[in-house]
């Protein structure tokens, strides 16, 4: 039963299938042929594997996004990091990474930041005589730093499939998402003082505050969202609900760039998104119900103690798998499928459990930007115009850069573990 398990999605993932589809038809073969359980097990498991309290931020802070990419948020957020990065070379690309990292601490989409801060400033890049490439390169692998930077709606998945505190992961993204930013900072500093490209503007300061004042309403969304949740007002499900509201309230409202049909096409899309997501979050229930009592998980961990394999060494390993599967499924399904099969490992291994849940979105957010399936490649394609083969060659460097900071990460627990222990309780 347990190589059924492995080898036929792997085999249904080859031909096609949506992922989804390859959890339930995998666990319908198996409970049909090798269990004698009542069938009514199948949809008591799917269901209670939705059934979570932290599952419910997800769909809010995905209507806040929408609403946000819609609503005009982007260019004022746009306009606000380029007047503070104007007198540093490769000022722009490096814009695109403040940008990303600040959209990414309103909205938690990997995919969302890409579009909506690339249809910005992919043909400002070309015009400053950066390359197809390097430029979608740089948004491509920018966009994916919302899923490490809190509120992310990968943390949030990952806190209820591992029922770690989604609070804690949002406190441990803070630091991780910080150093990957700064890493590609630097790395297109570097870039561009040796292709000898310049500053697009000087540095001035009444730029920064016509720009703050324009954009303060904006500017305001992640202290709202952030400092509301470390603070103890709201929990991740609350903060959700008031990110959508103010993002009504300031698209339709204060910027008047979102009208009632912009606000219905959102909540479609949302609904869109959130099925998408919590169909598969039904199947992997069940999946990981199978899966537990096939005893897969506990030999994996029989087998790491036979060999007598250290944390470090599981660690490494546990990179290795994430960083293949990352390119091969969406975040969404790679975590929930995922997480009930690597938890045991990691207990048995010692490791704590916010740690590991940073380590294992980080490796999510690689996978996101790294060839052939990486979502936000096909992002830059298709909402960009990119073509395919210059993408991949952009993104070459970030994941490179993306990988270091990912060793920092995994050995250096303090990265993540630091401001948890000082705020938590």
């Amino acid at each position: 039963m347990a190589w059924v398990m492995i080898l036929l999605p792997l085999g249904l993932l080859v031909l096609g299938f949506p992922v989804f589809l390859i959890l339930i038809t995998t666990s319908a073969v198996v409970l049909l042929l090798f269990m004698n359980v009542p069938l009514e097990i199948a949809h008591l498991k799917m269901f209670g594997g939705v059934d979570k309290l932290s599952f419910l931020a997800a769909p809010f802070f995905i209507f806040a996004g929408e609403l946000m990419s819609r609503g005009g948020l982007s260019n004022r957020i746009v306009d606000w990091v380029r007047s503070i990065a104007g007198g540093v070379r490769g000022s722009l690309p490096i814009t695109a990474v403040g940008s990303c990292a600040f959209f990414g601490a309103m909205s938690g989409s990997g995919a969302a930041t890409t579009a909506a801060v690339g249809q910005v400033l992919y043909r400002p890049l070309l015009r400053d005589g950066y390359n197809e490439s390097f430029s979608a390169g740089v948004l491509a692998s920018s966009g994916a730093i919302a899923v490490i930077i809190p509120p992310s709606i990968a943390m949030i998945i990952y806190g209820g499939s591992a029922e770690v505190s989604v609070v804690k992961l949002f406190i441990a993204g803070f630091v991780p998402g910080i150093l990957l930013a700064a890493l590609m900072a630097g790395y297109i500093y570097l870039h561009a003082r040796l292709s000898g490209m310049g500053r697009t503007q000087n540095f001035r300061f009444r730029e920064v505050v016509r720009a703050s004042r324009a954009g303060v309403l904006a500017l305001m969304t992640p202290v709202i969202i952030l400092g509301g949740i470390y603070t103890g007002i709201f929990d991740p499900t609350e903060a959700g609900a008031v990110a959508s509201i103010y993002a009504i309230l300031v698209t339709m409202y204060a910027y008047r760039e979102l009208d009632w049909r912009g606000l219905w096409e959102a909540a479609v899309r949302t609904a869109y998104v959130c099925a998408q997501i919590f169909i598969i979050i039904a199947a992997a229930g069940l999946y990981s119900w199978l899966l537990t009592i096939s005893g897969v998980p506990q030999s994996i961990v029989g087998f790491i103690d036979d060999v007598g394999a250290t944390p470090w060494m599981v660690l490494l390993v546990i990179n290795l798998l994430l960083l293949v599967v990352g390119c091969l499924l969406d975040p969404t399904s790679a975590i929930i499928i995922l997480t009930p099969l690597l938890l045991p490992i990691v207990n048995a291994a010692g490791i704590d459990l916010v740690h590991f849940g940073i380590i294992m979105v980080m490796n999510i957010e690689i996978g996101m930007f790294t060839p052939p399936f990486g979502l936000n490649i096909f992002v830059v394609q298709s909402v960009l115009r990119a073509p395919l083969a210059a993408i991949y060659r952009g993104v070459a460097p970030f994941i490179v850069i993306n990988i270091i900071a990912l060793g920092i990460i995994t050995y250096v627990p303090e990265v993540s573990l630091f401001l948890p222990r000082v705020l938590g309780p």
